[in-house]
């Protein structure tokens, strides 16, 4: 194993020093329950916090600041923060106009948020929540896992929260974001998790994973290796057989890597689902290419697509300064 770290047991720790430290006037870290949020916090707004196992970067903490997040819970490598650490969370970046969660469908951080949300209902802050489940790899819906799709619920209900939304507006318009987006990935490689030393799964050079979680979880079959065209052929239709877009209709897509895909070959991808997308009179209103949900090093990468109105159109494109994605006036 070859990493740029010095212990395995302080990677998480040290790795948000170093993100607080590269935007100091922006970012403060609680060390002592791994919690990045806002230096300035304005308490004035629903506040929204989402988090879990770190590995993921730049989510969750990349996307704490102006417009987006509040506070970002970090766990262990690929686990679950502890109900103590999402608690502390709320205790620390709540507001009286209420907190919302953004949670992504894994049992334990379900299970560890929704219990930390009931210890600060005690304390009498307004908790609401929201799970994110855009994985379509998984058939059943209820056990469909929450994937790159979240970076639009973060930035659509973080856009409208920070316009003052109520409580009521802002889980509303993060529920509309999760029922209308889809995302499915393929891995070239698994990824070699720190504490482990060796890679999560073995790949032949010639085959892929296909619908891999971001976990470093194999995928739910395995493939040969295919071209930029044919993995955005075999995606794209996956998600348009669930996802009803008519032509003419408005779309956002999000060609995420998984932490070791050039972003040259992140590109190659967009351009084939742009096609794909155009060819069928879709019309694709905003694009993201590069590194949002991450896992470690794997190389691969997800495609996610977001159906829009003209609410969900406008937020997507509203101002955020955040380390990992910054919008400006248009």
């Amino acid at each position: 194993m070859k990493k740029l770290i010095n212990d395995p047991k302080s990677v998480v720790i040290e790795m948000c020093q170093g993100m607080v430290k590269a935007f100091p006037e922006n970012l403060a870290l609680d060390e002592e329950f791994m919690v990045i949020s806002r230096k300035n916090p304005d308490k004035n707004k629903v506040n929204l916090i989402s988090g879990g196992g770190s590995g993921h970067e730049p989510a969750h903490a990349g996307f704490v600041g102006k417009g987006m997040l509040d506070a970002a819970v970090c766990g262990d490598v690929f686990a679950s923060p502890s109900v103590m650490q999402v608690f502390n969370a709320i205790k620390h970046n709540h507001s009286e106009q209420g907190v919302l969660l953004v949670i992504k469908n894994y049992s334990g951080d379900v299970m560890n948020f929704e219990s930390a949300a009931a210890m600060a209902e005690d304390y009498d802050i307004r908790v609401d929540s929201v799970c994110v489940n855009d994985d379509i790899s998984i058939e059943k819906k209820e056990d469909r896992r929450g994937v790159a799709g979240t970076i639009f619920v973060h930035k659509i209900a973080g856009a409208l929260a920070e316009r003052g939304a109520s409580l009521r507006q802002v889980k509303e318009i993060a529920q509309r974001v999760i029922d209308n987006v889809r995302t499915m990935g393929i891995a070239l490689t698994s990824c070699t998790v720190p504490a482990r030393g060796k890679p999560t799964f073995d790949l032949e050079e010639d085959k892929i994973e296909v619908g891999v979680g971001i976990h470093g979880e194999a995928g739910i079959f395995r493939e040969r290796l295919l071209s930029a065209k044919e993995t955005a052929e075999l995606i794209i239709e996956r998600i348009l057989g669930e996802l009803s877009v008519s032509k003419e209709e408005e779309v956002a897509v999000l060609i995420n890597g998984f932490g070791g895909t050039p972003l040259q070959e992140l590109f190659i991808l967009n351009n084939e689902v742009a096609s794909l997308l155009t060819n069928k009179g879709i019309t694709v209103a905003k694009t993201l290419v590069g590194n949002y949900m991450t896992s470690i090093d794997m190389e691969g990468g997800s495609i996610s697509v977001l159906k829009l109105d003209e609410q969900m159109k406008r937020l997507l494109s509203a101002p955020c300064e955040t380390a990992a994605w910054k919008e400006t006036e248009a």
